[in-house]
């Protein structure tokens, strides 16, 4: 079954009068791929699909333009807007009624509401059924790198934060950005999973215990590479320059694809990764040597209190 309103995708490049169409698709959507090729192909469009792995809307497949007019990025809202660039979000729908598995959790009258780009269709519907089981749901808008209101990513919370409230529900699958939300915040969070209706509420401390023993092991590093992201969408140069200064035993490292088997070959002790904050988080186990991110260097430099131990976001500016 197709998720991809294509028929709309091609008015949509009809109006903007290309003639050939690079595709990106997320690994959750690859399988799109040749189907909506297909259909492109046959309303006349020339198609080239990128093969290369695609983690969010941070990591465009440029190099894809060099053969195309535009190119049609799957899944994911904007983080930069790009004029050869089309992004097409898809919508994933579930039933509002789930909701009522995170109602016993909640302790508060009046929450944030909070959802991945794929559920933000359905914000209106939540916030209505919290309505009618007597919860005030507030609806944030965010930053420039999370477009709709609502909306947080693995990298953003700032829809979580602009809510102002002391209690958070984000609706969505996985651990990773309700726990992200825990520490951006403070906030006390309940997580819910709309398809398989099952609700929590959420700790980090077991995040933290583990970046801590991170922490720890590279402590003793003899190096420290500060990992600069060639990806247009992670670029964080200026926070990579001010953290080289402050540690003499750090250098920049460029990398596009922060990869172990390079950590290895270029050998340095530790890494500090100024790319996808989730790299640090999610990979650790498959890195050799310590990642830290650029809140734990600071802290490791004493540029930071440990009490002030935060969650790696990338921000707009």
């Amino acid at each position: 079954m197709s998720l991809i309103p294509v028929s709309d995708l091609i008015e949509k490049l009809r109006e903007r009068g290309v003639r050939s169409v690079a595709l990106q698709f997320p690994a959750g959507l690859a399988r799109q791929a040749p189907g909506t090729a297909a259909a492109l192909r046959e309303a006349g469009f020339w198609v080239i699909v990128s093969g290369d792995p695609c983690y969010g809307a941070c990591d465009l497949a440029l190099d894809a333009l060099a053969f195309a007019d535009v190119l049609v990025h799957f899944g994911h809202a904007p983080v930069e807007e790009r004029p050869d660039v089309l992004y097409e979000p898809v919508r994933f729908d579930f039933d509002v009624n789930a909701l009522e598995k995170a109602l016993p959790l909640l302790t508060a009258r009046r929450i944030g509401l909070v959802t991945t780009v794929q559920h933000v269709h359905l914000l209106g519907a939540m916030t209505a059924f919290l309505r009618e089981h007597g919860v005030e749901a507030v609806v944030a808008p965010g930053d420039g790198r999370t477009p709709s209101p609502g909306q947080v990513l693995g990298c953003n919370f700032a829809a979580a934060r602009a809510t102002g409230a002391d209690e958070i529900l984000f609706v969505g699958t996985g651990v990773f950005h309700p726990v992200g939300i825990r520490l951006a915040t403070r906030a006390r969070v309940v997580a819910l999973d709309p398809y398989t209706r099952e609700a929590q509420e959420v700790d980090a401390d077991r995040l933290v215990r583990r970046r801590a023993a991170v922490m720890e092991k590279a402590r003793g590093a003899a190096s420290f590479g500060i990992i600069v992201s060639t990806k247009s969408g992670q670029q964080r140069v200026d926070l990579a320059r001010r953290l080289v200064a402050l540690s003499d035993k750090a250098v920049l490292v460029a990398m596009r694809e922060v990869s172990p088997a390079e950590m290895l070959d270029l050998g340095f002790g530790a890494y500090v990764n100024t790319a996808c904050p989730r790299l640090a988080y999610d990979d650790q186990v498959r890195f050799p040597v310590p990642v830290l991110t650029p809140p734990e260097f600071e802290i490791l430099c004493r540029a930071r209190a440990w009490d002030d131990y935060a969650i790696d976001e990338y921000l707009a500016p």
